[in-house]
């Protein structure tokens, strides 16, 4: 297993997020599919937790219901989503506005989908700051570039008049970060945000995103169904199957000893792939 980046990690306190007992439905016509069931899920301040699973074992669903994000058809039908003490779940929709973005940043793992085509990079970054604080353009303009250079971007100011088509997949997935970082959240979400990037980009990827809420203290919940990003980059993680957590624990505990024989699985796995691609470098 990778040593993890120094991080300011505490799991001591009150969590920042707490989900009890969450239900996802959606409907077909020969009855409701449970997508996620019986979830539980607690994130403390300044924590890198993995949400871990094969594709189908719902926890980008899950990832969203944190959000109060599931789309129709689907519905929430149970449990509490309590973010600094408040339930979510029974906010009005303004008042959802006004957490996320600002209180709950969000990654995604379309990085070309998720920017508009037709809007600079700069102008979308200072969109998210603008939309909850009362500043003006040039202000925003200004925290905007500065948002990019914090995360590694060449030449921000020039930077920040690029449209999507003109960035690289890396690239994009940085002005991502930018954006949900800009209001400095107290916890970001993000969800299968490695897709599609080669090995390389990837890890450059991960080291700016580990950087960047290092530097402000937000938590992480880092949804993935990779088990050697969870091996460097988490402190805890929690591993879902057929839409429930099956087990939760530090990550050394999962790789040392994982309990749950779906754990077992995905780590015996995980370290069949890291020897296949030990071995193919070694014969490069």
């Amino acid at each position: 297993m990778c040593s993890k980046p120094a991080t300011a990690s505490n799991a001591s306190g009150e969590p920042i997020l707490e989900a009890t007992d969450l239900e996802v439905v959606y409907p077909l016509p020969d009855g409701d599919v449970v997508a996620v069931k019986n979830f539980h899920l607690a994130i403390r301040q300044s924590e890198f937790v993995g949400l871990v699973g094969e594709s189908g074992s719902g926890k980008s669903t899950a990832a969203l219901a944190l959000m109060a994000l599931v789309r129709a058809p689907g519905r929430i039908t149970s449990g509490k989503v309590r973010f600094r003490g408040k339930d979510l779940l029974a906010k009005t929709d303004d008042e959802l506005r006004a957490i996320r973005g600002r209180e709950i940043g969000l990654i995604v793992q379309n990085s070309r989908a998720a920017l508009n085509p037709l809007v600079a990079v700069g102008d979308q970054i200072a969109n998210v700051y603008r939309a909850h604080h009362q500043v003006g353009n040039s202000e925003a303009s200004e925290l905007a570039v500065r948002s990019l250079k914090a995360v590694g971007i060449p030449d921000p100011g020039r930077r920040a008049g690029s449209f999507s088509h003109q960035l690289s997949g890396g690239m994009a997935q940085r002005i991502l970060i930018a954006m949900a970082t800009i209001n400095e959240p107290k916890l970001l979400i993000a969800d299968e945000p490695t897709t599609g990037l080669d090995v390389t980009v990837q890890a450059q990827f991960l080291d700016t995103l580990h950087s960047r809420v290092e530097d402000s203290g937000s938590a992480v919940l880092f949804v993935t169904h990779d088990l050697g990003i969870v091996a460097q980059y988490c402190d805890r993680v929690a591993v879902m199957y057929r839409g429930e957590v099956i087990e939760e624990s530090d990550v050394e505990s999962i790789f040392a000893s994982p309990q749950h024989p779906y754990t077992q699985r995905l780590v015996a796995s995980a370290a069949d792939r890291g020897a296949k691609h030990a071995r193919s470098r070694g014969q490069a």
